[in-house]
């Protein structure tokens, strides 16, 4: 008999299974001081109590990205301890702001599984959700996940489910009292509102970073992140340890300030994949493609639809000629954010 927890395998989920996850957790502002630590983050609403009052809010609210990665460290225990890539993401919204002080909990309901063809593993699929201590869900999101099988036994029957491509913009939730009319461009940043961007423009965020081992390990540590590719080198064939995806999009998002400052909050996550793993010593850098544009149900703030890309290489490039992800490409993230009309 053995106390320890070795983690879930692809044989032990079964589409319909409910798994609550522990461990609560109460965000406070130091998740905040550390995030701005790791990444160049400099949003103004998640930066400025009195900004975010001059938009309508109590308070400045937890950077958005700090929610996810709260809401999906709860789940690696569960879901993904045993993973070998974490493949996508689909159908995430932003329901309501976190504030420091705000207790988060987690649960997840597997709605997919698929073995694949090596028979030596599988793909997950769960709809993760992550509540207050008010009992408001504040994230929704479904991932999908490749997972190491126990052993070479039968496998469930596969069930892949059918994932929306687009969270429809009448379906995003604005934060209650938000709004942007006295909106400060000044201290925002930038001067650019949303009628300055235009569909299929691609904007070249500049700058890069190089990611060290260190940064990431402590990253993966705040979000309570267990999964043993981010620590254990022996865990690998390389002997690398992968890079955490989220501290991919986290890095991405904060670069890409320059150009998109006034992109103040997201709100829903419309797709995204992995395309190729990330090492320390990787430099990373990001663009941005513009996909959509739309209004909202209040008059001041639009809704900007934008392709987020992390990648070793140039902007603007993502696939090659064969339809694959060019090599140097590590993030492709599609989502909604708010920005002033």
């Amino acid at each position: 008999m053995t106390k320890t927890n070795a983690g879930r395998f692809f044989e032990d989920y079964a589409v319909g299974d409910v798994i609550t996850h522990a461990v609560p957790r109460t965000v406070s502002g130091g998740e905040s001081a550390l995030y701005h630590a790791l990444y160049p983050a400099r949003g103004a609403l998640h930066s400025s109590d009195e900004f975010a009052r001059a938009c309508g809010l109590p308070a400045s609210p937890v950077d958005d990205l700090i929610t996810f990665h709260t809401v999906f460290g709860k789940t690696v225990p569960d879901v993904s301890l045993n993973a070998i890539a974490n493949l996508g993401y689909a159908e995430g919204r932003w329901l309501h702001p976190v504030y420091p002080g705000d207790t988060l909990t987690s649960m997840s309901e597997v709605i997919g599984v698929k073995e694949n063809s090596n028979a030596t593993s599988g793909v997950v699929w769960v709809r993760t959700t992550g509540r207050n201590q008010h009992g408001k869900d504040v994230l929704s999101y479904v991932r999908w996940v490749m997972v190491r099988k126990r052993g070479s036994g039968p496998a469930p029957q596969a069930v892949v489910p059918e994932l929306r491509k687009t969270v429809e913009a009448a379906d995003l939730v604005i934060p209650q009292g938000l709004r942007f009319d006295g909106y400060d461009f000044a201290l925002a940043g930038e001067p650019h509102c949303i009628g300055d961007y235009k569909v299929g423009e691609v904007i070249d965020h500049v700058d890069g970073v190089t990611i060290e081992e260190a940064e990431h390990m402590l990253a993966t540590r705040l979000w309570q992140n267990t999964a043993k590719v981010h620590f254990d080198a022996t865990n690998r064939a390389d002997g690398k340890r992968l890079i955490y995806g989220g501290h991919v999009i986290s890095l991405a998002r904060a670069l890409s300030f320059n150009g998109l400052a006034n992109a103040q909050m997201i709100v829903a996550l419309n797709g995204g994949a992995h395309a190729n793993p990330c090492f320390a010593g990787d430099t990373v850098r990001a663009w941005s493609e513009v996909l959509d544009i739309a209004p909202t149900a209040v008059d001041s703030i639009g809704a900007i639809r934008l392709r987020l890309v992390a990648t070793k290489g140039q902007a603007g490039v993502l696939r090659g000629a064969d339809g694959k992800y060019d090599p140097d490409v590590l993030l492709d993230l599609d989502y909604w954010a708010l920005m002033p009309v």
